[in-house]
């Protein structure tokens, strides 16, 4: 047997105090340490380290219990049926792992039943002779909390089971939760009140049954889904009733005569391919759910093919729950890197082990800025958590240190340009670091970058590779010098041949014909996007008029709509700063126009259309509209599109397959139109 490496021992022993300290947390003191997602990733990490290293297994190490312990504000109570918990996959090879085992045991002439896994507590009901006699939380598997009183104010639990002759004893499993938008409003009123919100429904619900005033718990409106049911083995009904059930789905149904609620979306599979297409499914549809969940559980169907398949020691082997891909998993830091950007801003990276992210696989994200590194308190070898922001940009959301190695090194960010070794500076009303030395390398290629891109100046076969070798070969100092490449001056670099020379300079050629509002956009102004240069250049033809208006009439500016005083103030700098007039004349000696091409009147300043100042968010697949000409369409009437959900939307366009943004908009109370409602609007 190998020796385990001082690393691998002191990352197993910082694992298990983590994890035993979060147990404790979240069953003794009912204060979540950490979200389950992040428990879960931890708690595979550890497995992994342990089956590497059997020998640093201990008695008291996580993977050697079934849960926490039952918590001491409550009254104990035996199940008299375990509550094993499930084996976790995290995509679809693992399921089909877990299918091939089931394979190798005979066992795969079975039907397969999927039920959506709710994110809420499972909590285990006791029925004698029909009649509700206890509930609890699950605890520790074998013992869990008497919360009785509790369970009776949720009223999807019938206090009777609907049956004539019931059995002499019956146990139901199932899951407590709180519906999204019962979350929202409890929330709310925990804001009002100035107490601490809860972090997601998962939380509140454990919270709330724990509550030692049922009143507290009847005012939180939790509701159940039934999953499983234990009955006597010599119980048989009478003829007038529901037969015995033989599987689960029979169960199921079972459950929902008697009186019970049962998860709609639960189905009946033949096979493995079924229960795959079920799960992609789900995990799209279920951002338009009213209650959370988070995975899906697949189950054999037949209960004598589930007893022939038996269980380990803490979980059945004949079922297995496949959790959607983490909104935050943790990860180690390699090391922090540094980016300048065009406008000379400075980026902190992370990188880090490769982890899955909703979907993806992620090794880099940003912390913004020196302020942001300062408040994670970040060092060298830390354990982060990360999260997708929006469900598309990776971030770091912070660091477990009870996790960070001993020996560390806190990190900055650094004195000078990674880039061309200058001083950088921190203008005082700014949380941004900054290269001002305009001939910096970094620069040039950030703003090359962005004055080729599709939204700006879009010269097509403008790679990052190619900038890199014209800024490094010293072929272009200035984004005026794109004009002045020759077929001599590119054929030489690499991958660039004579055709595809031919093509890149016909597409340099080309972008000078582009629109007066792509050119403004192009020079890459600071908080000036695509919608503003739209805006601006519709009442400004041209930028000699939006610079004499700068430094005579600024006022006519900020009439425009969506230009404030940040845009007004990046305007005026950067009009005023002499390299950049420079670059204007320069451009304009190249064919850049900088003017309208139209000599149609510009539109009135307050021109009101039915749209006009909204601010409108698209989400889905539009069915005759793409994405770009919507947007162009909406902000043409004087409308605003925008990326995110706010209380501020007016309006969320809706297409096939919205997500999460369509949820957000629903939880906001913001209207939500269709692509027809959106037409008729803009031809109003």
């Amino acid at each position: 047997m190998p020796t385990p490496s001082r690393n691998q021992a002191d990352r197993i022993s910082e694992l298990r105090n983590l994890l035993n300290k979060a147990n404790h947390a979240y069953y003794i003191l009912d204060t979540p340490l950490i979200e389950d997602a992040v428990f879960d990733r931890l708690y595979r990490e550890l497995l992994e380290l342990e089956k590497q290293n059997p020998s640093l297994i201990t008695l008291d190490s996580p993977s050697q219990r079934l849960g926490g312990r039952p918590s001491k504000g409550f009254q104990s109570v035996k199940h008299r049926i375990p509550l094993q918990s499930l084996d976790n996959a995290f995509n679809i090879t693992e399921l089909n792992d877990w299918y091939s085992r089931i394979d190798k045991l005979h066992a795969n002439n079975s039907q397969l039943v999927c039920e959506l896994k709710i994110d809420g507590n499972a909590v285990a009901l006791s029925y004698i002779n029909g009649f509700l006699q206890t509930g609890a939380t699950r605890g520790d598997g074998t013992e869990g909390e008497e919360i009785t009183p509790n369970v009776k104010t949720i009223a999807s639990i019938p206090l009777s089971l609907h049956l004539k002759n019931p059995p002499p004893w019956l146990e139901v499993r199932g899951e407590a939760f709180i519906p999204n938008s019962t979350f929202q409003q409890i929330n709310a009123l925990r804001l009002k009140e100035g107490k601490q919100i809860f972090a997601n429904p998962r939380n509140a619900c454990s919270g709330t049954l724990r509550q030692l005033d049922p009143r507290v718990v009847a005012a939180r409106r939790l509701d159940f889904f039934a999953y499983t049911i234990h009955l006597p083995e010599d119980w048989e009904p009478e003829e007038t009733e529901p037969s015995k059930p033989k599987g689960q789905w029979e169960a199921l149904q079972w459950l929902k005569t008697a009186g019970f609620k049962v998860n709609p979306n639960t189905q009946l599979m033949n096979d493995i391919k079924a229960v795959t297409a079920f799960c992609s499914e789900w995990e799209s549809n279920r951002h338009n759910m009213p209650y959370a969940t988070d995975g899906v559980v697949v189950k054999i169907e037949n209960f004598k093919i589930q007893n022939y398949v038996g269980t380990t020691n803490k979980a059945p082997r004949w079922a297995i729950a496949l959790k959607y891909p983490a909104e935050e998993a943790p990860t180690i830091l390699k090391k922090l890197t540094f980016q300048v950007g065009r406008t000379g801003a400075i980026t902190p990276v992370a990188e880090f082990k490769p982890i899955s992210l909703a979907g993806t696989l992620v090794s880099r994200a940003t912390l913004h800025n020196a302020k942001r590194i300062a408040d994670l308190d970040i060092h060298s070898g830390d354990t982060i958590v990360i999260r997708k922001a929006g469900e598309i940009i990776p971030e770091v959301v912070r660091v477990i240190k009870d996790l960070r190695p001993e020996e560390t090194n806190k990190l900055f960010l650094p004195e000078n340009c990674p880039e061309c070794n200058s001083k950088l500076i921190q203008e005082a009303t700014e949380a941004i670091t900054k290269c001002t030395n305009h001939h910096c390398p970094a620069i040039l290629r950030g703003a090359l970058r962005h004055w080729v891109s599709k939204g700006a100046m879009n010269i097509d076969g403008f790679g990052s590779k190619l900038i890199e070798q014209l800024v490094k070969k010293n072929l272009v100092k200035s984004i005026a010098d794109l004009y002045k490449l020759n077929k001599k001056s590119i054929t030489n670099l690499e991958r660039m041949g004579e055709k595809s020379g031919e093509k890149l300079l016909i597409a340099i050629k080309n972008s000078k014909n582009q629109p007066w509002h792509k050119q403004l956009y192009a020079l890459g102004i600071l908080h000036i996007g695509e919608a503003n240069a739209k805006a601006i250049a519709k009442v400004f033809p041209s930028a000699s008029k939006l610079d004499f208006s700068l430094k005579n009439s600024p006022e006519s500016i900020s009439k425009i709509f969506g230009i404030g005083e940040e845009i007004l103030d990046s305007l005026q700098n950067w009009f005023n700063t002499a390299s950049n007039q420079q670059l204007i004349i320069n451009l304009q000696k190249e064919g850049i126009s900088f003017a309208s091409n139209q000599q149609e009147d510009s539109l009135e300043i307050n021109q009101v259309t039915r749209i006009s100042g909204d601010m409108i968010v698209i989400t889905g697949t539009l069915e005759s509209l793409s994405r770009e000409q919507a947007k162009d369409m909406i902000e043409s009437a004087g409308g605003k599109v925008t990326n995110s959900v706010s209380s501020k939307t007016t309006f969320l366009v809706a297409g096939k397959k919205s997500g999460s943004k369509y949820k957000k908009a629903q939880e906001l109370g913001v209207k939500i139109i269709n692509e027809k409602e959106l037409m008729n609007l803009l031809k109003s």
